[in-house]
């Protein structure tokens, strides 16, 4: 969380906004559907498409994101009981 947090840093954003923009930049075939619950929150997640990621940093995000680094769960197991399996 650290790497995403100094990398959005670099970019004047927020790790949310880092991570949308990394979507955006994977092709226009992928559509990110964030959720908001305040217009603030809104606003931000819109400020997303206007971030240019550098080729390099889009490596790094897919190294970091990639499927070897996602461990667990998505939900404790109290949380599983409010989903359908």
């Amino acid at each position: 969380m650290n790497q995403l947090n100094e990398m959005a840093g670099g970019y004047d954003a927020t790790a949310a906004q880092l991570a949308l923009a990394w979507v955006l930049a994977k092709g226009e075939f992928i559509v990110p559907i964030p959720g908001a619950s305040k217009i603030a929150h809104l606003e931000q997640n819109c400020a997303a498409a206007d971030l240019a990621l550098r080729h390099t940093d889009v490596a790094t995000l897919d190294e970091l994101f990639s499927e070897k680094n996602i461990l667990g769960e998505r939900y404790n197991d109290s949380e599983f009981v409010l989903v359908d399996r």
